[in-house]
C-alpha cells in the first residue's frame, strides 16, 4: 500500500517523497511519514538575533516587529500538526538526532520567557508504569558526541533494518540521554547505542504513532536513503504499536515458558561472550594491520605516526616530533622525514624538510643523526604497480648527504621480514641495513 510522505530540510530524492523546509506552507498531519532533519531550523533566528553579553539570544515581540511571535506561532503551528499526526494519524515522524543548538529566548511581557530550540516543535508525551515515567521531550538531553562507533540493538524494529542497510555511513553528532535516568526501554524501543551505551537511535510511542529518532549519515545518495527509509516506514506503518510488558505480568506462566526463558539467558550469555572474544580478537587484528597503514596512508596524522610503526617494529626507539620522527638505536640514530602523494614522485621540498632538520642537530649540539626520507608516491595505486616514487633531484641529494631513501613499500617489506624474525640479532641486522644505506634502499636490501 502506498504511504505519503514528507521530508522536511532532509535531502531525500525520491518521486513520491514530498519535500519542503520546516518553514514551508505544507501541513504535516496530512501524510502518514514526515522525516526532518532539525539542523537547519535554528538558523531562522540564529542569522537574525545576535547573542547578549550573557550569552544568550533573545527577542522582544514588543520591538522586533513581530518576529518573535512569528517563530512561536510557527514552533505552535507544528506542535499542533506533528500532535494530530502522531497522535490521532497514527502517523510516524522521523527526526534525525542532532544536539538542541542554540536557544532563543522571546521575552514575555508578564510571565516568564518562553524558549524555543530545535525541538521545540514536538508535542510533549508522558509515559508511566509503577515506578517510572518518560517525558519525552521535556526530559530529553540530546549531548554532542561524534562518532561512527554504533552498536544496533537487534530489536527486529524496520528502522533499526534502515540503519543496517546505511551502516558505515553513520556519523552521529549527538546522544540521547534521559535527566531523570529513566529506564528507556520500559517505554520505549532502543534501536542503536554506541559503544559506551548511549543512544543514537529510539523509536517512541506516541499513543498509535511513533517517533523514530535516527543519527545522520554521510556518503549515501539521496536516492537510496530515500528508498530504504520508505520501505522501513511502510513495514512500519502496518506494525502493533510498542507496548511495555507490565511488572505482574511474568505471575501469570504459561506451560513451557520457564524453559524458554533460561535457554533464552544461556543462549544471551554465550552471545555475550562471544562478543567479548569477537572484539578482543578485532583489537588483536587491528594492532596485527598496523604496519600496512604505510602503503595507504596520508598526511602528518596518518601516514607519519604510521612510519614510526613500522620503525618502532624493527626495533627503533621512537619519538614524534612532527614533523620528524627522532629514531634511536644501539647501531644508530637518524631523524626520519615522511611524505606520501596522489603524485607520482615526491619532490624536492621533503628532501629539503629532512636536510634542515639533519643540519639543526649539528649546530645544535646533538651530535650527527643518520637522514631517512620515506616517500609514497602514486599513494592510490597497488604498491607493486607504483612507478619510480621520487625525482631525481631528490635522489641526486639524498645520495650527495648521505641519506637513505626508502620508499613506503620498501620499509614494509622490511617490516615484514623483521616481524618473521623477532631475534635480537636479526633485528640489529635490519636497523644496520637501513642505517648503513646511503641513497635509494633497494629490493635486495629488504629481504
Amino acid at each position: 500500500m502506498a504511504i505519503h510522505a514528507l521530508s522536511l530540510d532532509w535531502h531525500l530524492d525520491d518521486p513520491t517523497i514530498q519535500r519542503d523546509d520546516f518553514f514551508g506552507r505544507v501541513s504535516l498531519s496530512a501524510f502518514d511519514v514526515v522525516a526532518i532533519d532539525p539542523v537547519a531550523m535554528s538558523r531562522r533566528w540564529t542569522e537574525e538575533i545576535s547573542p547578549e553579553p550573557d550569552g544568550a539570544r533573545r527577542t522582544n515581540p514588543h520591538r522586533d516587529r513581530g518576529f518573535g511571535r512569528t517563530l512561536a506561532a510557527w514552533m505552535l503551528r507544528r506542535r499542533t500538526e506533528t500532535n494530530d499526526l502522531l497522535k490521532r494519524g497514527g502517523g510516524i515522524v522521523v527526526c534525525r538526532v542532532r544536539t538542541r543548538g542554540e536557544p532563543l529566548e522571546i521575552v514575555g511581557a508578564d510571565g516568564p520567557a518562553e524558549r524555543i530550540d530545535r525541538y521545540g516543535w514536538l508535542p510533549t508525551i508522558s509515559l508511566v508504569d509503577r515506578h517510572h515515567q518518560l517525558t519525552f521531550p521535556t526530559n530529553g538531553r540530546f549531548l554532542p558526541r561524534n562518532g561512527e562507533d554504533v552498536i544496533l540493538a537487534q530489536s527486529g524494529h524496520p528502522f533499526e533494518e534502515y540503519l543496517r542497510e546505511v551502516s558505515g555511513h553513520i556519523v552521529y553528532d549527538a546522544v540521547y540521554q534521559d535527566l531523570m535516568s529513566t529506564p528507556i526501554e520500559r517505554f520505549a524501543t532502543v534501536l542503536a547505542r554506541n559503544r559506551v551505551g548511549d543512544v543514537l537511535a529510539l523509536s517512541i510511542p506516541y499513543d498509535e504513532g511513533r517517533l523514530i529518532l535516527v543519527p545522520p549519515v554521510e556518503g549515501v545518495s539521496p536516492s537510496r536513503e530515500a528508498s530504504i527509509l520508505l520501505e522501513a516506514g511502510r513495514q512500519l506503518a502496518f506494525r502493533p504499536a510498542f507496548s511495555a510488558p507490565p511488572d505482574w505480568l511474568p505471575s501469570h506462566p504459561l506451560p513451557g515458558e520457564d524453559g524458554l526463558v533460561d535457554e533464552l539467558a544461556s543462549l544471551t550469555e554465550r552471545r555475550d561472550a562471544l562478543s567479548q572474544k569477537v572484539e578482543e580478537v578485532r583489537g588483536k587484528l587491528e594492532e596485527k594491520l598496523r604496519p600496512k597503514r604505510i602503503l595507504y596512508a596520508k598526511g602528518r596524522f596518518a601516514f607519519l605516526p604510521a612510519v614510526g610503526d613500522a620503525f618502532g617494529a624493527l626495533g627503533f626507539s621512537v619519538d614524534a616530533q612532527d614533523p620528524v620522527l627522532r629514531l634511536s638505536s644501539d647501531e644508530g640514530d637518524a631523524l626520519v622525514v615522511a611524505e606520501a602523494s596522489e603524485e607520482a614522485k615526491i619532490g624536492l621540498p621533503a628532501y629539503r624538510r629532512l636536510r634542515d632538520a639533519v643540519d639543526g642537530t649539528v649546530t645544535d649540539g646533538d651530535g650527527h643523526h643518520k637522514g631517512i626520507l620515506v616517500v609514497s608516491g602514486s599513494r592510490e595505486l597497488d604498491p607493486k604497480r607504483r612507478p619510480t616514487q621520487f625525482s631525481d633531484e631528490v635522489l641526486r641529494g639524498c645520495q650527495g648527504q648521505g641519506f637513505c631513501l626508502v620508499p613506503s613499500y620498501q620499509l614494509f617489506k622490511l617490516v615484514q621480514a623483521a616481524l618473521e624474525d623477532r631475534s635480537k640479532q636479526g633485528l640489529a641486522a635490519f636497523r644496520r641495513r637501513i642505517l648503513e644505506c646511503d641513497g635509494e634502499f633497494r629490493e635486495q636490501d629488504a629481504s
